[in-house]
């Protein structure tokens, strides 16, 4: 039976770190996090595309400007809270897609300047969690001191592991690691893949773009969130870092939130945590 009550306060810590890892100059990766409201969002402008640092920053602007305005003050029931993220983000996609052919028009091309980017949400309210994701950046939760991935990504590579197409061992080496088969802003319309799970005290959730995952192995995430559970700023850098250790290969963005009933002391002297109860 969970102790985690309706009369329960949690409150959320939280911690990023984006870094461009050491083959790219330019980070096409935008996080953001709005505390008041536990909302994080984390953005992967897509290799292969035209601006996909433009389509990522557009992503998170049009999220946290949506969310900030339908939520800020207001109550809301769960599935009502559910529809209005799968709103705000199909307004992403639309902006980032007309934006696209904006720029296509001006050079008198047309799929050269595709603009595309992945989504990785949560959005915290009372001990309830909403998640979106589109594409392949991910969402884990460290819970009971073991590691889980909750999305399914949403790539060529994933759908062949699926099929029985390639082996788990195969496709860590595979050279269509970075095919996405869905993504913001590629088409006029999205299909957003959302769901919902209880927050529980202790949990720590990790939002992460491709360029940890494919640098760093679940086993070594779950033994950095273990051990540096205590300090997110530092577990956050420690991820970025070991990525950029084994090869840095893409952009590398992190976002930490850890629920609990107490602030620690390091999140009291911060300021990076908010008190959910009731919201």
């Amino acid at each position: 039976m969970s102790n985690n009550t309706p009369n329960t306060p949690l409150f959320l810590e939280i911690a990023s770190r984006t870094d461009p890892g050491v083959l790219r100059s330019l980070n096409e990766d935008s996080i953001a996090t709005v505390s008041d409201l536990g909302l994080l969002v984390l953005s992967d402008g897509m290799g292969g595309y035209q601006s996909g640092d433009v389509a990522s920053s557009l992503t998170t602007q049009v999220i946290v400007e949506g969310l900030t305005q339908g939520l800020q003050g207001k109550h809301h029931h769960g599935s009502e809270v559910a529809a209005m993220v799968e709103d705000v983000v199909k307004r992403a996609n639309r902006a980032i897609y007309l934006e696209g052919e904006r720029r296509a028009q001006r050079v008198h091309s047309s799929q050269e300047q595709a603009m595309g980017s992945t989504l990785a949400l949560l959005l915290f309210r009372k001990n309830h969690v909403t998640m979106a994701h589109v594409g392949d950046s991910r969402i884990y939760r460290l819970r009971a001191n073991q590691l889980e991935l909750l999305t399914h990504d949403h790539s060529l590579l994933q759908e062949q592991i699926d099929r029985g197409i390639l082996s788990a061992e195969a496709a860590a080496t595979s050279h269509n690691r970075h095919l996405v088969t869905r993504g913001l802003g590629l088409e006029a319309e999205v299909e957003v893949t959302l769901d919902e799970c209880e927050a529980l005290p202790g949990d720590i959730y990790l939002l992460c773009s491709d360029g940890l995952n494919d640098m760093v192995d679940n086993a070594d995430i779950e033994r950095v969130l273990n051990s540096l559970q205590a300090n997110l700023p530092l577990a956050a850098s420690q991820l970025v870092m070991i990525a950029n250790d084994n090869g840095g290969e893409d952009n590398i963005s992190v976002i930490l939130a850890k629920a609990g009933t107490q602030p620690t002391p390091a999140a009291k002297k911060n300021g990076f945590f908010a008190w959910l109860f009731g919201r």
